[in-house]
């Protein structure tokens, strides 16, 4: 199981960097991708990045309770569970108002609260994957 685990941490880890500080910035600096188009991209990539995650988060969670790596676990699934419980809705109903284009023109804090989410969500994979790693 600590194989498994260590795999999930790493592989999940993986897709939070590369879509999170890769893709998601990158894709409104491509020629032609405007405001509405990058936030509908964002929109279905973040979708399934979380249905992902979800899938990880249940193996993770299935770890803990086998193994001995509650804390590592925890920061990762909880930080999840808060980005969809309690910010993802809020980005939604944000990005709905631009995608209608009755966007006010202020720049939304509630996502500088996701992305420092993420920078947590990341510290506990690489913990999780040093130790279940260290471990198997």
């Amino acid at each position: 199981m600590l194989d498994v685990l260590a795999a999930v941490a790493w592989v999940w880890l993986g897709m939070v960097l590369a879509i999170s500080f890769l893709e998601a910035p990158l894709k409104f600096r491509a020629t032609g991708v405007t405001l509405p188009v990058g936030l509908g991209i964002g929109r279905v990539v973040f979708r399934a990045l979380n249905a992902v995650e979800v899938v990880f988060a249940v193996v993770v969670v299935v770890g803990l309770v086998l193994g001995p790596f509650r804390t590592a676990g925890v920061v990762a699934v909880g930080v999840l569970t808060v980005q969809l419980v309690a910010v993802r809705p809020v980005l939604t109903r944000r990005s709905d108002r631009v995608l209608a284009g009755a966007d006010t023109g202020r720049r939304s804090h509630t996502h500088l609260v996701y992305v420092a989410l993420e920078v947590a969500k990341v510290a506990g994979l690489v913990w999780l994957g040093v130790t279940a790693t260290a471990a198997s």
